[in-house]
């Protein structure tokens, strides 16, 4: 079993991330909502802690499929969340469109909601979610918690954040992509120079790229 891989980050996109490591191009795959950061690391060394899944094909062959997390806590929500009836890894990864975190606490809370948002995932799977993960989610969203105890995954947009989301909407991006992308370029404004919602769509873009 492969419980980690390091390397630099020599490609990312369509949900891969090719790590490169002793002149070997490793392709790992990874959550929708990772794809950003990754992206904006590009060139840089990273270490992903990695599960292995192996598909049978057609012509009777085994191919082999490693998928990679940032950090251990969301390969532990990943194990969870695919013990659901219905929610294989493939579904898993393009489902979540926000961090593990996040959707632990829509989770905990019975959010029926609010994972409907998530790629894929309708009512029914909803209410199946919650029903047999619910009471086993409460470490990762109280890991997800901030110190004051507001929950990472419902960090509120502020009013410029949405505005940039709903033009982003109205040039044809999804929602939820718009929404994840303006989120992790907050995490890289730290000296607050997003001033507008032109400056927010400008840098949720250049996530969506994987240029800062």
């Amino acid at each position: 079993m492969i419980e980690t891989l390091s390397g630099n980050i020599a490609e990312v996109g369509d949900g891969i991330a090719v790590l490169e490591r002793d002149g070997i191009g490793f392709a790992v795959a990874v959550p929708a909502y990772a794809v950003g950061d990754l992206g904006i690391r590009n060139g840089q060394h990273v270490r992903l802690h990695t599960l292995l899944f192996i598909d049978g094909q057609q012509n009777g062959q085994m191919e082999p499929h490693l998928v990679g997390f940032l950090n251990p806590a969301d390969k532990v929500f990943f194990r969870r969340f695919i013990s659901v009836k219905g929610i294989g890894w493939k579904k898993a990864l393009k489902a979540l469109a926000y961090p593990a975190g996040q959707v632990a606490v829509w989770i905990e809370s019975g959010d029926t909601t609010s994972l409907k948002r998530l790629p894929g995932i309708g009512a029914r799977a909803a209410d199946l979610i919650v029903a047999q993960l619910k009471g086993k989610m409460d470490d990762l969203a109280l890991a997800a918690a901030g110190d004051k105890g507001d929950a990472v995954g419902t960090a509120r947009l502020s009013d410029l954040q949405r505005d940039a989301v709903e033009i982003m909407v109205a040039l044809g991006d999804s929602r939820v992509d718009a929404e994840g992308w303006v989120l992790t370029a907050g995490g890289h404004d730290a000296d607050g120079g997003l001033a507008s919602a032109e400056d927010w769509v400008r840098a949720a873009y250049r996530v969506r790229s994987g240029v800062v």
